[in-house]
């Protein structure tokens, strides 16, 4: 296995942002530097359409203190794609590398952008070219396989849970039913992460529902019956994709008129049909339930202040998601000719994490589901051991004072 090869670099990020993909891009910058055998780091216009397209900014010569202030900005400082490419996009790609003499190609992104970068690797694998490919990983829904967690999530766990402790004071205030439509298509690690809003056992939310748990009308209706006749309020935390008993989400089972991205899924986070519908049913059924007691009932979608909020990153996130980024540039300088930057958690008390490469195949496609023991047995909630897998991921969250 050779060590570095002389030749271009191309950087791109890709699917929804979070508030540190930048650190991630600034890690493979300020790494690559390092090394004169890259004559260029090219970073790619809005992630694959961008290398396509040959749309690319000269990033070696951007300054050092411009690319602190991007590290330190929430967002893709380069542009993202929604773009799925498949083996003859791919081949574009190649084509494009060939031609441009790259020979290194780094991608940050989720499970589609480590299947690109597997479909891409096969390619020069297969046609002799000497490619080393590593994939960054990104998301804040943290469904990557492999890897303990994604850089991305921390910081959009700890707006989630900052967000619902101060709703839940809200709603402490006037008393009534509030539902929050948080973030998580097929996983919902994101919304139990609003589970450590919660300092004792009077503060919501008091249900958490989550794609990996069915829900039924009659399980709503019940749990948010009960949880109001004991408190005489319920603040409700749900998964933009949870599921029916069918498995079928209710965002698309209730959608009028189904708008669908390039991927084929139905929009859920530009919408607020699936909080309206449940607070429809809490004022019809629930209300009903308490012998027509008139209900204060609102909903909010989080939507996607969640994932990329300024001046509010887990330090520990940005740092990990810098770590990445040079990480990725460390093994392929070191000749390793693909993989992915995972993370493994220190064992011990003290919260701690290693790196170490997995292989691109592993990551790619397949997402990793919430684990169904940190979810309780009624489906209605996330267990305590939640808090202690998370918490660390945010740097802290704020403690809160109540006065009875």
């Amino acid at each position: 296995m050779s060590k570095t090869i002389k030749g271009n670099a191309v950087v791109g990020q890709s699917g929804g942002p979070t508030a540190v993909i930048n650190q991630s891009l600034a890690g493979v910058i300020e790494a690559v530097k390092k090394f004169p055998g890259v004559k260029k780091l090219l970073g790619s216009r809005f992630g694959v359409r961008g290398i396509v397209d040959e749309k690319f900014i000269d990033l070696k010569k951007i300054s050092p203190a411009m690319i602190k202030k991007v590290a330190a900005t929430p967002a893709a400082a380069l542009g993202s794609t929604r773009d799925k490419p498949d083996t003859e996009y791919c081949k574009k790609i190649f084509d494009v590398f060939s031609r441009n003499d790259v020979r290194y190609f780094f991608y940050i992104g989720g499970n589609d952008s480590a299947d690109t970068a597997h479909i891409i690797n096969e390619l020069a694998l297969n046609a002799n070219y000497e490619l080393r490919v590593f994939h960054i990983p990104k998301t804040i829904d943290n469904d990557l396989r492999v890897t303990d967690h994604c850089p991305g999530f921390g910081s959009a766990a700890k707006f989630v849970a900052s967000a619902v402790m101060g709703d839940d004071r809200d709603c402490a205030s006037l008393p009534g039913i509030k539902i929050d439509i948080v973030m998580g298509r097929h996983a919902g690690w994101l919304t139990a992460a609003s589970m450590m809003a919660r300092q004792d056992e009077s503060d919501g939310p008091h249900l958490i529902y989550v794609p990996e748990a069915k829900l039924t009308e009659t399980m709503f209706i019940d749990d948010v019956a009960e949880v109001y006749g004991k408190y005489g309020r319920c603040l409700i935390a749900m998964s933009e994709g949870v599921e029916d008993e069918h498995g079928a989400a209710w965002a698309e089972r209730i959608a009028k008129s189904v708008e669908r991205d390039s991927h084929g899924n139905v929009q859920l986070s530009g919408t607020g049909a699936l909080g309206e519908f449940f607070s429809l049913l809490v004022k019809e059924k629930v209300s009903a339930r308490l012998g027509g007691k008139k209900l204060r009932v609102r909903s909010d979608t989080f939507g996607y202040l969640q994932r990329s909020f300024a001046g509010y990153a887990s330090a520990v996130d940005q740092k990990e998601a810098h770590l990445a980024g040079r990480t990725a540039v460390k093994y392929a300088m070191e000749g390793h000719t693909s993989g992915s930057v995972a993370f493994r958690r220190n064992p011990g008390r003290t919260y701690g994490i290693t790196c170490f490469r997995a292989e691109l195949k592993d990551v790619a496609r397949i997402t990793k589901p919430l684990p169904r023991e940190f979810i309780n047995e009624r489906g209605n909630g996330i267990k305590d051991a939640f808090r202690a897998y998370a918490l660390p991921l945010t740097g802290g969250l704020p403690v809160i004072g109540k006065l009875w």
